[in-house]
């Protein structure tokens, strides 16, 4: 399902600065072609700031469906047409590359981040997390990092992107599952409980950076 005619989209463009790489411009869908469709200039809420753009920069879009689903794709510009307004055109995506995210349904992908955390009782340590998503993650543990079903831990996660550059993103997350495994090991499963929006879309953003990746590979 491919976005309308005037549907508003959501647009961050890759950069090497890491906070131009986070910053979200809105614009709006004005005409459709065969292979690629044209939008406004896209633009920063809040300060109206136009976001300049060259051929064969790379977006990451995502654009508002019925239920409050978010349709995120890649793309990037091909080019520009200027009639009454200045537009840009921009590649069009095959159906298949759109990952539709419900509301309360976060993606989950395979990923050894490294992930730093503190239990309650002030212990530190650095682990690495055997998978990732909007809602929690997982990581191997041994002995040396006993944990209880129900504990509370605070967590920074380092998150890469396809550009190169690193975010950190911080969260509280509970202990729900532990897993014994033969060679002595345990894998830790957390869901977060306690975090910001914004730090919740660095690891969404990651997510569909990997799945994306892993769709075209």
């Amino acid at each position: 399902m491919y976005p309308k005619i005037n549907d508003h989209l959501f647009i961050k463009a890759a950069s090497s600065d890491a906070t131009e790489s986070e910053t979200e411009y809105r614009s709006r869908i004005t005409e459709w072609e065969d292979e690629s469709f044209l939008i406004e200039v896209p633009m920063q809420e809040g300060s109206g700031r136009l976001k300049r753009l060259h051929i064969g920069d790379e977006l990451s879009v995502y654009f508002m469906s019925e239920g409050g689903i978010k349709n995120y794709f890649y793309t990037y510009v091909l080019g520009f047409k200027e009639d009454v307004i200045r537009m840009v055109r921009v590649r069009k995506p095959a159906e298949d590359e759109i990952l539709k995210m419900q509301r309360r349904s976060f993606l989950r992908v395979s990923a050894e981040l490294e992930l730093a955390a503190k239990t309650k009782g002030g212990s530190r340590f650095l682990v690495h997390t055997e998978d990732v998503g909007g809602g929690g993650t997982s990581f191997w543990t041994d002995a040396n990092v006993p944990l209880e079903l129900g504990e509370r831990l605070q967590c920074w996660l380092l998150v890469p992107y396809r550009n190169g550059s690193n975010e950190h993103a911080s969260f509280e997350a509970e202990v729900v599952r532990m897993k014994e495994l033969e060679n002595g090991r345990s894998l830790a499963m957390l869901k977060f409980v306690n975090i910001q929006d914004g730090e919740r879309q660095k690891i969404i953003r990651f997510c569909f950076e990997r799945q994306f990746d892993f769709r075209n590979r």
